[in-house]
């Protein structure tokens, strides 16, 4: 004789089939948990990647809706032309530099300006940009073995800034090379970078003493042309 289960007796399969669900519940839930906890770190790398920026004195700070917005008017230095590497003559050589005052990654004061009475080398990089990505690597190895000198500074601009594109954030790519030179992070709208007439990357401005313009270059330079715009910056003629 054989015997069946009473119909009213709970199914293995029903159980079986529970016990599933609940566990395809809770990876579902540890699958979202991953995925907040990411956006909440890459909120926490956007901070400090940009910032306000005060161009000549006039100050620019995210506005409602989007785009900047300008506090009290621009005096000092005035905008640099747009670079133009085909033109015979720089326009700008000559001209005193617009002073940039606004933060390092880490929230510090910095400021840029001509007013300080030390050459210069102004260089602007974007994080994304693969001539940037060469070029600091190997500008780093060449001031590891020949320092810039006492009279000249370099100082870098962070700018371009874009989350959605390669290389980011800026700060770690610059610290992962171990560049060293102080880093001014440039606002959304890229007022640092437009200031100085920015037209292309990686961008050079060479500045001597009294603020003036001496020589201004775009693209990756070899270590023998930057050692000439800092010689330059250095005797305050091109």
């Amino acid at each position: 004789m054989t015997t069946s289960s009473s119909p009213g007796a709970p199914s293995n399969r029903n159980g079986s089939l529970i016990w599933i669900g609940v566990g395809v519940v809770i990876v579902v839930l540890g699958i979202a948990a991953v995925f907040l906890a990411r956006g909440s770190d890459d909120k926490e790398e956007v901070k400090g990647q940009t910032g306000s920026v005060s161009v000549g004195g006039a100050s620019t700070t995210a506005a409602e809706g989007g785009g900047t917005e300008t506090s009290k008017p621009a005096s000092g230095g005035s905008a640099l032309p747009e670079y133009d590497a085909s033109l015979s003559e720089d326009p700008a050589v000559g001209m005193t530099i617009p002073t940039i005052s606004g933060k390092d990654f880490d929230g510090n004061d910095i400021t840029i300006s001509g007013e300080d009475g030390k050459a210069k080398i102004i260089l602007f990089v974007a994080h994304w940009c693969p001539h940037c990505q060469r070029e600091v690597p190997l500008l780093k190895e060449h001031l590891d073995d020949n320092p810039m000198p006492d009279d000249v500074e370099l100082v870098t601009v962070s700018t371009g800034v874009d989350a959605d594109a390669a290389n980011y954030p800026p700060q770690k790519w610059l610290e992962r090379e171990g560049w060293s030179a102080p880093v001014l992070a440039d606002d959304e709208a890229s007022s640092a970078a437009q200031a100085y007439g920015l037209s292309a990357f990686p961008y050079f401005v060479a500045v001597d003493a009294d603020g003036k313009v001496v020589a201004r270059a775009t693209g990756e330079l070899t270590t023998e042309q930057f050692d000439a715009a800092v010689k330059a910056a250095q005797d305050g003629a091109a």
